[in-house]
């Protein structure tokens, strides 16, 4: 058999299996916007309010508990921001550098899945029209060119086809967009913390230096 009709025989089987794997994309979908949902409303905290906690501690020589702040919130700003109170000053921005690459990897984990869904679903829906016209092409055929309902069946399932494509491309780009979004305020959110407390960390550190200089 040639590989065109190989294609064909595979071709007039329908296109079920397209609206299937469009029917589990669209339930990984789901899952994952679920899943960061639920990952980004419980690493929330009130920044602004933690700031200023932070700065007031740091202010009475409180470093030690502005730490065990830190490490208590659980947002995401916190535990990037912690990283500067861990070690010299010196070197505090190198470390926030570092965390928040990793924090960046943990909050786009399977955002790309939806990017790619987004972008690729329409042409899975796409393959199940193609799929279906070439059903009823063979439906027209076979009833010598009349009207059938074996052809009206293969044109609505390749519309439908198209039309679930689109409904699992649609949110996937929508979710895509709202998480970049969300994850690039929580970053900019972990810059400015971090930067507070490196300015306050090294004004802390400015006046003990001071002091031991007039000692000595």
């Amino acid at each position: 058999m040639k590989l065109e009709d190989r294609l064909t025989h595979l071709a007039l089987g329908g296109a079920t299996w397209v609206l299937w794997l469009l029917i589990a994309l669209s339930v990984v979908s789901l899952a994952i916007m679920l899943e960061r949902g639920l990952y980004f409303a419980t690493s929330r905290d009130d920044i602004p309010a933690l700031t200023r906690r932070l700065l007031q501690r740091l202010a009475r020589g409180e470093r030690g508990e502005a730490q065990r702040e830190l490490e208590a919130s659980p947002s995401i700003e916190a535990r990037i921001a912690r990283v500067v109170l861990v070690g010299s000053p010196a070197g505090a921005e190198a470390r926030v550098r570092s965390e928040t690459g990793l924090a960046r990897l943990r909050m786009e984990r399977f955002v790309a899945v939806l990017g790619t869904l987004g972008s690729n679903a329409p042409f899975v829906g796409l393959l199940g029209t193609v799929i279906g016209i070439i059903g009823a092409f063979h439906q027209l055929d076979a009833s010598s060119g009349r009207m059938s309902s074996g052809l009206m069946s293969e044109i609505g399932e390749a519309l439908v086809v198209t039309g679930l494509g689109l409904v699992v491309a649609l949110p996937a780009v929508v979710a895509f967009n709202v998480l970049q979004r969300v994850i690039q305020v929580r970053l900019d959110r972990s810059a400015a913390l971090a930067q507070v407390l490196i300015a306050a960390t090294s004004e802390e550190d400015g006046p003990r230096s001071g002091r031991r200089g007039e000692v000595a």
